[in-house]
């Protein structure tokens, strides 16, 4: 059942993030008519909002784009911080939309922030005990077989509320961006439908990751729920 689970979740993260990055080259083909590109598109909605004090950089890889709230920088990937197109401009706007969260003190941000030591710790927790199963538990035989999986799902817990919490952050920073570039005018209408489409596939790999993590904490609650029975 766990490897069923595995692979199930495995396969739609896959199709969803191959989807993601479908749309993402599609899009990003289509030049938007105003010439603007995802760089420019950040720092304007960085002025509009009044925020001076976060820099943007570009770094390496697709899809790599990011806000980091500990040393205020928007990271743009390449293909979006030089790109004049739709999607370049959407990412462009999400990243700059989690800047304006942090200036505006957005609770689920700041509590999303707050989380991340500890679904460091629980990822790091999780990853040693599959690696250890995967050789035999045999580090495990001095421990109830209980306590490991109290382990597991406490990890899991911590891990999927950080997966829920994500998605409301993430969410509302989708929804300031697309409001910016229609309310400023820095799509078309039909541009706007490409920028909505990109940040929906994005929008759904959160989605599934939160589904795969519930999923999993559920399958070890009843596992630990059925051991407890006998």
């Amino acid at each position: 059942m766990f490897w069923i689970i595995f692979i199930g979740f495995l396969v739609a993260s896959w199709l969803v993030s191959y989807r993601l990055k479908s749309k993402f080259r599609k899009y990003s083909q289509i030049p938007i008519q105003n010439g603007m590109s995802g760089a420019e598109a950040a720092a304007q909605m960085l002025r509009d909002n009044r925020i001076y004090d976060v820099q943007i950089t570009c770094v390496p890889g697709q899809l790599t784009d990011h806000y980091n709230p500990a040393d205020k920088t928007i990271n743009l990937s390449e293909p979006v911080f030089y790109g004049r197109s739709a999607a370049s401009v959407a990412v462009a706007a999400h990243e700059t939309g989690h800047a304006v969260q942090h200036a505006t003190a957005y609770g689920m941000l700041e509590f999303r922030s707050a989380m991340v030591p500890v679904q460091n710790i629980s990822s790091k927790i999780l990853n040693i005990i599959f690696w250890v199963s995967l050789l035999g538990g045999i580090f495990f035989l001095g421990l109830p077989y209980k306590l490991v999986l109290l382990a597991i799902i406490a990890c899991y817990a911590v891990i999927s509320l950080f997966s829920l919490v994500t998605l409301p952050v993430e969410l509302d920073a989708s929804k300031r961006a697309l409001a910016w570039v229609e309310s400023r005018g820095i799509v078309t209408e039909s541009e706007y439908g490409m920028a909505k489409d990109a940040l929906k596939w994005a929008a759904l790999t959160y989605i599934v990751a939160a589904a795969s993590s519930l999923t999993f904490l559920f399958y070890y609650v009843l596992q630990y729920l059925g051991m407890s029975d006998d």
